[in-house]
């Protein structure tokens, strides 16, 4: 069993607000949860409207399928949404 990791780290300038940074999160989250079967959350910089870091988890019998997931998850986010990726992160256990 292969367990891979994501956590992208995103900047949204149109976000004023923490309600405005929380619709965009909730919808970003849902939509990627019902295309993929993974599991995604908001993991950190809660607190700050303007930064957006979400993590995704994607356990497989093969890493290749696990990393080829992951990697679909991380487009889909980019094309759905009008904040910008600035920093990412995989890892394999």
């Amino acid at each position: 069993m292969i367990v891979s990791s994501l956590e992208m780290r995103l900047y949204a300038p149109n976000c004023h607000s923490l309600k405005e940074k929380r619709m965009i999160v909730k919808s970003l989250i849902q939509r990627t949860r019902n295309k993929f079967n993974v599991s995604i959350a908001e993991t950190d910089e809660q607190d700050y409207y303007q930064t957006i870091v979400i993590s995704t988890v994607c356990v497989s019998s093969s890493r290749v399928q696990a990393n080829a997931v992951l990697d679909e998850v991380m487009r889909f986010i980019e094309e759905n949404t009008e904040a910008e990726l600035t920093d990412f992160l995989f890892e394999d256990r």
